[in-house]
């Protein structure tokens, strides 16, 4: 649909939501062309693998053209929509090419006819082919469901990647086939075509070496999915942006020890709270920096990133954890984390940190250099804690030595905002929280 050469147009796009969100499916459009909508308005309802949201208008002004049809998958960053910031309320939507259309229509349309006009058909209610997302496809796929069989929860009764799940767990899924083949499969070559010699066609020289034939993959070799594409060029973009540097120091975890052994809690929450602390004692690692525009915040809003397994990972944010308890913040991570991986957060509980914790010593690990999550400027690995003996001097000087739960707080940060004394103060400001923490 053309527009005039002083239409001013502003894109609607599919938003990022996640790190490894990489597309979304238009449920339904609540705006035609022609409307007028207002900005921040909802003009579409969207779902992800992650979250089902609404999309805002970003300006004010009339409904150009709609380009995505429903039920439609497009990847993050494809334009949706576009609308008409220079157009009135009240005024007619014509476009150039409906007005080119009905001119040319006009001129071909004889004077008179003498014949009847056509009794018009009637109306028929038109039920399209239902629409799947690809991860929902793949599960049925290797699973051997007939998605016709599920009924989905999502909007309009949209079959979501945790109905096909539940439909498994309850023993609804056939035998799956015997040989089960990944949707990212490389094309395989075409086989090569044999062609008779001639008759009169000279033999062929002894010497002449054999076209060379291309290397076999190693068995198993497929691309990498569309989500790890994303998170890839997400953590290369950080790296790329940021001048990344890391710092590491080691916790002696023995009072937290103590006050875990009375609350049942993890050990995350004590040091999501003592980090929370210490961002209020350095408000420059409380920060984002975007060009070169550095922003600090009086509230700590602490970003907790979530694993999903094969599905990612997501970064829920926990706005103004600075009001938050130790028991508040242990509640508020084990929600998130549940309904992230339910696929129920919102849009709003996903962006807007200003400090990012990530926890991958829940898995084992002992080290870590972590990227940071963009824009922000710091980023704390807490990794697991392990009993070794460690030398303890007391308050005459005297050393021994004694079994104590151990753990190393690593932190990646951004040289363009921070120096490393900074991030070793902080770090080590952060460690002396934890050993001093207060027992009953």
């Amino acid at each position: 649909m053309s527009s005039s050469p002083t239409e001013t147009l502003v894109d609607v796009t599919m938003p990022q939501m996640g790190v490894s969100v990489v597309e979304g499916t238009v449920v339904e459009w609540k705006k035609q062309p022609g409307d007028w909508v207002q900005a921040d308005e909802v003009i579409a309802s969207i779902s992800t693998d992650k979250i089902d949201t609404d999309v805002e208008a970003p300006a004010t002004g009339r409904v150009q053209e709609l380009i995505v049809d429903v039920g439609t998958t497009v990847e993050v960053g494809t334009v949706l929509a576009r609308i008409a910031t220079d157009a009135r309320p009240g005024e007619p939507h014509v476009s150039e090419g409906e007005q080119a259309a009905a001119a040319a229509a006009a001129e071909a349309e004889p004077e008179s006819t003498e014949a009847e006009p056509e009794a018009a058909a009637p109306a028929r209610e038109s039920h399209g082919p239902r629409r799947y997302s690809p991860v929902v496809m793949r599960i049925a796929s290797e699973h051997g469901i007939d998605l016709d069989r599920i009924e989905g929860t999502g909007r309009g009764g949209r079959v979501r990647k945790q109905d096909v799940l539940a439909f498994v767990e309850d023993g609804g899924a056939e035998e799956p086939p015997m040989h089960i083949e990944s949707p990212y499969r490389p094309d395989e070559p075409a086989p090569a075509r044999t062609r008779k010699p001639r008759l009169d066609a000279p033999p062929a020289a002894a010497s002449a070496p054999a076209p060379a034939q291309p290397a076999p993959a190693p068995a198993g070799s497929v691309p990498l999915s569309r989500m790890r594409q994303a998170i890839g060029a997400r953590m290369l973009q950080s790296l790329q942006t940021s001048a990344t540097c890391t710092t590491i120091v080691e916790a002696d975890l023995v009072r937290i020890e103590a006050a875990r052994a009375q609350s049942g809690f993890t050990y995350l929450p004590y040091i999501a709270r003592a980090t929370i602390d210490t961002l209020r004692e350095f408000p420059a690692l409380n920060a984002t920096l975007e060009d070169d525009t550095l922003t600090t915040y009086d509230g700590v809003h602490l970003g907790i990133a979530v694993s999903l397994g094969e599905g990612g990972l997501i970064v829920p944010v926990i706005r103004d954890a600075q009001e938050l308890s130790v028991e508040g913040l242990a509640s508020r991570i084990k929600d998130l984390a549940q309904r992230g991986r339910a696929n129920q957060l919102t849009p709003d509980e996903v962006r807007g940190g200003s400090f990012t914790i990530t926890n991958p010593g829940g898995y084992g690990s002992i080290i870590a250099t972590p990227v940071i999550n963009q824009p922000q400027v710091a980023i704390l690995d807490t990794e697991a804690v392990v009993k070794r003996p460690v030398v303890l001097t007391d308050e005459l000087g005297n050393d021994s030595i004694a079994i104590r739960p151990m753990t190393y707080l690593c932190m990646s940060w951004d040289h363009r905002a921070l120096d490393g004394a900074l991030a070793a103060q902080f770090l080590t400001s952060l460690r002396k929280k934890l050993e001093s923490w207060p027992t009953t």
